[in-house]
């Protein structure tokens, strides 16, 4: 059995003895008061852990009951709206959101200055790294090839193993830099030796900003207006931190905890924002989007996409799994913050980029879903879009390909990821370990 498919043959054969000595009945969960997934049946997570980085908040508390509430996002105390609010109209706040969460505090305009420049002097890669990493194995998956540059960006590293604090800052700093490079030379390889498109490497200008660097390296002419440097820069704003009971975030406290290294802390944390039910969800939003263009013969018309979003809910159309990707979320329940303030960026973009009828398609699936979903499965908590929701769609006008999507994610959570990692090292040099009970069934050996 040397080769793939003599594997792939062996492992469907024992597919089915895995799948019958694997199953554990969830009856034996609801017996044992084990929370599938960390969250009760109301979808509270359960709580694991202290954090002072930032807060999510969906209820208000009231004589004892939880009431629904508009959602709420802080960073370090400070409302999200807040922060974004304060900037000018072609500012660019993805840096002095990230000091904030790095270091806990709002940059003065002279602190701001030299982190800028740190990270303008840190966006850069050693010597023949695009070439000889970079390059070699290029993938459509560009998650994973961003996780193997990780890992082999230690190797560069003096003291890849340093987990001191003062080091680990000064990894994640670097990695926050180089982020951005890692995800669009990564498409630029599998665009050039996949798709046979031509290869164009630019380097990072160090006068602009992350979102503008960004758009200028992903791009041939490394050409962008202000909208669309603003927009990119408020989504990456938005999606740098999240609570820190999200699976990637709890993913990097659990790497920290064990002693690892800030390499493959991040790389680990990346592996779990690449899965589909987090980091890619916004991919599903836009496959959904596609396939009600080529069902519904006038997308404006909110008849035509009642009927089918219902056909999708009844698991008669779309991938049959009856859902809505996009609308509502493990959290927040009224709104999400996110999306709120993000929705005017994107009426802004599309009417810049002539894609009105597309927006008013949006619109209409945002109005009427959420109801929808109430009606057919009598949910116990109110659902409404998430950030997910649009940001495809922004991502898309932008001329990002799909591919980069969640990338785009990473690009921005590394903030947060670098956070908690440095509050872990600080707070606690105690190894996460989870208890699970086992319902295994106790055997005498026979000789066969």
């Amino acid at each position: 059995m040397s080769n793939y498919s003599d594997i792939m043959d062996y492992a469907k054969e024992q597919t089915p003895v895995c799948e019958r000595n694997d199953a554990i009945s969830r009856r034996l969960f609801h017996e044992y008061g084990v929370n599938v997934g960390l969250r009760d049946e109301n979808g509270k997570g359960i709580l694991t852990g202290l954090t002072n980085i930032s807060e999510v908040n969906s209820f208000t508390e009231k004589d004892g009951q939880r009431i629904p509430c508009d959602g709420e996002l802080w960073y370090r105390g400070y409302r999200v709206e807040t922060i974004i609010n304060s900037l000018g109209p072609n500012e660019m706040g993805f840096e002095k959101a990230a000091y904030l969460l790095l270091m806990g505090e709002m940059p003065d305009d002279e602190t701001l200055a030299e982190f800028k420049q740190v990270l303008s002097d840190a966006r850069s890669l050693p010597k023949n790294f695009t070439r000889d990493v970079i390059m070699k194995g290029s993938s459509g998956d560009i998650m994973n090839s961003m996780m193997r540059s990780i890992l082999t960006l230690a190797s560069y590293d003096d003291h890849p193993l340093d987990t001191s604090v003062t080091n680990s800052l000064n990894q994640c700093i670097r990695l926050i830099a180089e982020f951005p490079l890692l995800a669009t030379y990564s498409y630029a390889a599998y665009n050039h030796y996949t798709l046979g498109d031509s290869l164009y490497i630019h380097n990072p200008d160090p006068e602009l900003s992350t979102a503008e660097n960004v758009l200028r390296c992903l791009r041939w002419d490394k050409k962008f207006t202000p909208l669309e440097a603003k927009v990119l820069d408020t989504a990456l704003i938005l999606h740098m931190e999240h609570g820190g009971g999200n699976n990637s975030t709890f993913t990097d406290h659990v790497v920290t905890s064990a002693g690892s290294d800030t390499y493959s802390t991040i790389t680990a944390a990346m592996a779990s924002l690449k899965g589909p039910k987090h980091g890619g969800a916004n991919i599903k939003v836009m496959e959904m989007m596609d396939d009600i263009r080529a069902h519904v013969e006038d997308p404006t018309d909110k008849d035509q996409i009642k009927d089918y979003l219902e056909k999708i809910l009844d698991k008669e159309a779309f991938d049959h799994k009856g859902l809505i990707y996009g609308i509502g979320h493990a959290v927040y329940t009224i709104s999400d913050p996110r999306e709120v303030i993000f929705k005017q960026y994107v009426v802004d973009l599309a009417k810049d980029k002539g894609r009105d009828k597309d927006l008013q398609m949006y619109q209409n699936v945002e109005d009427l879903a959420p109801q929808l979903m109430n009606e057919k499965r009598n949910l116990l908590k109110p659902v409404s879009p998430n950030v997910d929701f649009y940001s495809g769609f922004v991502y898309d006008m932008l001329g990002i390909p799909q591919e980069m999507y969640t990338a785009m994610f990473a690009v921005a959570r590394i903030v947060g990821w670098s956070a908690h990692r440095i509050e872990g090292l600080v707070t606690s040099d105690k190894i996460i370990r989870p208890a699970y009970m086992s319902v295994m069934r106790k055997k005498e050996w026979t000789d066969q």
